[in-house]
């Protein structure tokens, strides 16, 4: 845990990194509705989306998405170079994920799983913090667990037109899915216990021990969501969700406990 969040000069990289990462990822969008444009014409909600509903025509996507990728690469400078090589791959394996892997197996879920785990390694590098291979191990479970639940929701709900509108899922089972997001709950778990039984000593470490049951309910709840099959939009549960939200707001009291006033 870095605890530097109140120094002025490491809030103010965060934001950057933040709004840099909010320009691209809109930009991603843009993208990809664009090249989704006939397929999500054909899905009950995305087909209400500006592009798929004529509301925005798609020259003025391009043009927009052209304008944001730039500004994100652009305003990532006021950081570091390393975050705007971050941005940079980002980028990369986003655009790569339009136009060709979000058709194939697997490749489409790590894809996606990196974006956030992008993120949060951006974050280190716009502020120069260390991450812990224990922030990473949960990053990445944490991430597999929400991209490989929201394949098994899309399953479920496309049985009966499976690949209509996501060709990576032809070739996905329903089983297979489960084991993936059965796994990387079940490593998530115990990537954080660990860190958070072995890495602190004293008031914090006990802080951060409590930590964990908060954390646990919060994942076993969202784990509910996969598996009655409606975890195919996780913003959707995040805000919603109001007993995910006091699993997560008492998980962060207890963490902002464990560094700002050990006792």
């Amino acid at each position: 845990m870095g605890a530097r969040i109140l120094e002025l000069d490491v809030a103010l990289a965060t934001i950057v990194a933040f709004a840099a990462f909010c320009l691209s990822a809109s930009a991603v969008y843009f993208v990809n509705d664009v090249l989704d444009v006939e397929s999500d014409r054909a899905h009950p909600k995305k087909r209400h989306r500006p592009i798929p509903s004529g509301s925005v025509p798609i020259p003025i996507a391009i043009a927009a998405a052209v304008l944001l990728f730039a500004a994100g690469l652009g305003i990532s400078f006021f950081a570091n170079w390393q975050l705007v090589v971050v941005m940079a791959v980002y980028d990369v394996v986003q655009l790569a994920y339009c136009f060709w892997l979000k058709h194939q197996p697997i490749l489409d879920i790590a894809v996606v799983s990196s974006g956030f785990l992008l993120r949060m390694i951006a974050g280190g590098a716009a502020t120069g913090i260390a991450l812990s291979r224990w922030f990473l191990l949960v990053a990445v479970f944490g991430s597999l667990l929400m991209v490989a639940g929201k394949r098994y929701a899309e399953i479920l709900a496309q049985a009966e037109r499976t690949g209509e509108v996501r060709g990576s899922l032809k070739g996905y089972t329903q089983s297979y899915l489960g084991f993936a997001w059965h796994s990387a709950a079940t490593i998530l778990i115990l990537g954080y216990s660990l860190w958070a039984f072995e890495t602190f000593a004293g008031s914090k470490g006990l802080w951060i021990s409590l930590s964990v049951a908060p954390f646990i309910l919060a994942v076993l709840r969202y784990c509910q969501h996969i598996d009655r099959g409606d975890a195919e939009a996780p913003e959707d549960i995040a805000i919603g969700d109001r007993l995910l939200q006091i699993f997560a707001a008492a998980w962060l009291v207890i963490l902002a406990l464990a560094i700002y006033f050990p006792a």
